[in-house]
């Protein structure tokens, strides 16, 4: 068994991953990262979200849909043309779709997105904890009549994220941050 990583390190070496190998992600895991996930700060405890989540067999019907939707007159492309494009979804071992209420106070609808964001973050540490890398995204088909339908989202709710997650083989190169000196002010000074 490996040891588990730091706050710290699972923060400072988690990474976007864009390239996935295509192994599955296993259900157990996933809902595993999800209830340890839900630990996410959240004014009241409201848990504003829900996820919709496909791993395992229920890919075939989630790629379908994404192929749909995300690939402009992917009929007339050759197979192997519309293979090269669906690597984008295909190589994902899984994902999870953040959805949230929509509250008409402004100020609980922005607290609600960050609690959401909060708890994806988790979800990507948790998962680099694992050993599964993850990328958020947020392609404009989250808000297409077709895509909500599909995962059951009801009005006064918005999808706010696709969240891919799988194994790879190659890990990305860090990309440097902004120092602290260069992003705080010291109040007063």
């Amino acid at each position: 068994m490996t040891k588990a990583l730091t706050v710290r390190e699972a923060i400072t070496t988690r990474r976007s991953i864009k390239k996935f190998n295509g192994q599955p992600v296993k259900r157990e895991d996933l809902l595993s990262i999800i209830g340890d996930a839900a630990w996410a700060p959240n004014h009241g405890t409201r848990e504003p979200w829900r996820l919709v989540v496909a791993c395992e067999e229920q890919l075939p019907k989630l790629h379908e849909l994404l192929r749909d939707l995300a690939i402009p007159k992917w009929q007339e492309l050759s197979e192997e043309t519309l293979a090269a494009q669906m690597q984008k979804f295909t190589l994902p071992g899984g994902y999870a779709f953040m959805i949230v209420p929509e509250d008409a106070r402004q100020k609980e609808r922005l607290e609600d997105y960050a609690a959401a964001a909060s708890f994806l973050q988790n979800m990507q540490l948790l998962a680099w904890d694992k050993g599964i890398g993850s990328c958020w995204k947020t392609p404009g088909f989250l808000d297409m009549p077709k895509f909500r339908e599909a995962l059951n989202v009801k009005a006064g709710e918005r999808v706010i994220a696709m969240l891919q997650l799988g194994y790879f083989d190659e890990l990305p190169k860090a990309k440097e941050r902004k120092p602290a000196t260069d992003i705080v002010t010291i109040f007063g000074e």
